[in-house]
């Protein structure tokens, strides 16, 4: 039997995302027959020692301070993007033009204008052969993943309502640090950005349909944070009579939406949609939940309870209720290459989920998805929320 040939990954970046993923690319050939044999074959990052620390975590025995010699590199073919979003253009463009395949992570860019370019060298490289993909990730959740198949089957006849939450709290102390996903130079936004851009991704998926116009509201709670202080996950722990700095994004945003229609609708001009994202929800650790209503039926989703999917089926009457379907079936996405039925996944196999994606995308040489022009489009939403926000929350048309 013919070994597969290797896809030689070089990652630039190497905390929270960076773990996932590096866990993804070990992982995936473990569990699924794959085309390719990834293999994480370099880390960048900037702090020499922080990154020979995680590459020796990671099981990689190559490190690079500079991601341009990453990109240089002849035994590099995918560079994977796992760094705040001010770098994602430069990097993924010039990887890209350099013959190397590309997965950022999300959003996109900080910038339409960024992302725009980023969408063009995608398209540019395509036509050579060269593929890329932006880091969704919970499009790769096997209940999720139900969903917009049971949607695509028509099971939830004509959609009318998308009902968005992604809630955490770890922003709730006033006093943890301030680190760059409180910067907007950095960070493009707050969560808006960060976890919102996932709500948004998730319901164009499932639906199938774009958001074609908004009204926002956005909030700043805590305006200045601690320089200084003990990181804890995500937050943490301001050090006493730390000197402060401003937060400059948003701690939470709320928006209605409307979708694209089709002639189907008939009269209507495509669902509604209300969407909010903070993480400012005490109690709330990740809380990405979607539901959709439509005229045959509903279904709902919470990744706190990512191995179920929770279904309505008018059909059979108005005391039939929800039922809950435990997503852990051969028969359902991803989780035949898993374990046996009733042994549930968890956050880190969405990352592997789309590690196998890519990697089957690749081999087969056709356009990963979501694509760029994906995450462009999220981006424009990403915008549209914030100009209107920034404008009394008027209507604004994307």
């Amino acid at each position: 039997m013919t070994e597969p040939k290797p896809l030689r990954v070089g990652m630039v970046g190497y905390a929270f995302m960076g773990a996932a993923h590096s866990h993804a690319w070990r992982t995936a050939p473990r569990f699924f027959d794959l085309p390719l044999a990834p293999e994480l074959a370099a880390v960048a990052g900037r702090n020499p020692e922080g990154v020979r620390a995680a590459a020796a975590k990671y099981g990689c025995d190559s490190v690079e301070t500079d991601w341009r010699a990453l990109i240089e590199r002849d035994d590099i073919d995918l560079i994977d993007i796992c760094t705040p979003g001010n770098t994602h253009a430069e990097i993924a463009i010039a990887a890209l033009e350099s013959g190397k395949h590309v997965l950022c992570e999300k959003p996109l860019a900080n910038s339409v204008a960024e992302a725009e370019r980023m969408t063009a060298a995608a398209d540019a490289a395509a036509g050579r052969g060269v593929y890329s993909m932006c880091g969704f990730s919970y499009r790769r959740t096997p209940a999720l993943a139900l969903a917009k198949r049971m949607v695509a089957a028509g099971r939830l006849g004509q959609i009318r309502h998308v009902r968005a939450q992604y809630l955490q709290d770890w922003l709730s102390d006033a006093d943890a640090p301030l680190t760059w996903r409180l910067d907007k130079t950095k960070s493009g936004s707050g969560a808006l950005g960060d976890i919102g851009a996932h709500s948004i991704d998730a319901a164009q998926w499932n639906t199938g349909r774009n958001i074609t116009g908004v009204s926002a509201l956005m909030e700043t709670f805590v305006t200045e944070r601690p320089l200084a202080g003990d990181l804890v996950g995500l937050g943490g722990h301001g050090a006493a009579g730390a000197e402060r700095g401003p937060v400059t994004v948003d701690d939470a945003a709320l928006f209605t939406a409307r979708f694209a229609g089709t002639p189907d609708d008939g009269p209507a001009s495509g669902p509604i949609g209300i969407f909010e994202a903070t993480r400012y929800a005490l109690g709330r650790k990740n809380a990405m939940r979607l539901e959709l209503n439509g005229t045959l039926g509903s279904l709902a989703f919470d990744f706190e309870d990512m191995n179920s999917l929770s279904v309505y089926d008018a059909a059979d009457g108005p005391d039939s209720g929800f039922r809950k379907i435990l997503v852990t079936e051969p028969e359902h996405p991803y989780t035949g290459n898993w374990w046996p039925t009733g042994h549930g996944l968890g956050y880190e196999h969405v990352f592997t989920h789309q590690a196998v994606d890519l990697i089957h995308a690749i081999a087969e040489n056709r356009p990963p998805s979501p694509s760029f022009a994906d995450a462009l489009q999220v981006q424009k939403v990403l915008a549209a929320i914030e100009t209107s926000a920034g404008n009394n929350s008027h209507w604004h048309t994307l």
